[in-house]
């Protein structure tokens, strides 16, 4: 497998009805977005493999998903949605894990309340049956969950986990303090891996300028072996375009060795998603 991998993008059919975040309010991604979408960025961006994630919190969706993978070679793996309070979780997780092309999983940690829910004694069976059958945890959180993910990790030493959209840090606001903080402890205290992605709709802007604060910090603590390179298309074209985002990450990352951005660009993710 030659080119990127892009460790970040979705699928979605707005007839499935069951992506209840996305409004007609989201305006340019309220739409049916398919692999025919994104083919045509693939080729331009020189990217071979995509992870596909995600962006409903119902089993039928990750079917859904799976079902697509099986007919587009470019999806390498898709990180799925699975109940983790329910108590079949682990059954589920091994009925979904018996097709190859599910490589993790990702509870909408972000939009529940509870900010140390992902800490909860009842999910354990569910992080141990990913544990027993190789499963990748997307970890979707906020830097409130930063102390919580943290613990976690300690908890869970055997579970791969990959930090999505590098914790969202708040760029808007401007106060990175909090943000810096958790993602130095979490790099320093655990052997997560990190995505850069989803920063563009933090900052409501691709400009390298704006980005840069945030991505210098994600570079000095996970470094580059432990970064891995995502779009999170279609969510970013209510911000920029995919090769927009290809254009902010190269200027962002110009200063790198070619060896370190070649990490950033495939082989992180080839290593953690197991591509």
């Amino acid at each position: 497998m030659t080119g990127r991998i892009d460790s970040h993008q979705h699928f979605w059919r707005l007839d499935r009805a069951d992506y209840g975040w996305l409004t007609r309010e989201l305006g340019p991604i309220y739409r049916d977005f398919l692999p025919a979408d994104l083919a045509p960025h693939l080729a331009d961006a020189n990217v071979s493999a995509t992870i596909l994630v995600q962006a409903a919190p119902t089993v039928d969706e990750t079917r859904f998903l799976l079902s697509l993978a099986r007919q587009h070679d470019f999806i390498a793996g898709v990180v799925g949605w699975v109940d983790f309070e329910s108590p079949t979780a682990p059954d589920t997780i091994a009925e979904l894990a018996a097709d190859p092309r599910l490589v993790g999983l990702r509870p909408m940690i972000q939009g529940i309340p509870d900010t140390e829910w992902m800490l909860r004694a009842d999910l354990a069976p569910a992080f141990e049956a990913m544990v027993d059958h190789d499963l990748v945890f997307d970890a979707l959180v906020l830097p409130r969950h930063l102390d919580a993910l943290r613990e976690l990790t300690s908890r869970h030493p055997d579970l791969d986990m990959v930090l999505d959209h590098g914790a969202k840090p708040p760029i808007v606001a401007g106060d990175l303090a909090a943000w810096k903080r958790g993602i130095a402890a979490l790099a320093r205290e655990s052997r997560m891996a990190c995505k850069l992605s989803g920063l563009v709709t933090e900052a409501m802007t691709a400009d390298p300028a704006v980005l840069s604060a945030s991505v210098e910090h994600l570079l000095e603590h996970f470094g580059p072996r432990r970064l891995m390179w995502g779009s999170d298309w279609p969510v970013c074209e209510c911000v920029c375009s995919y090769a927009d985002w290809c254009r902010s990450t190269a200027q962002l990352l110009a200063s790198l060795e070619p060896d370190e951005r070649r990490s950033i660009y495939s082989e992180t993710a080839r290593v953690n998603y197991g591509i």
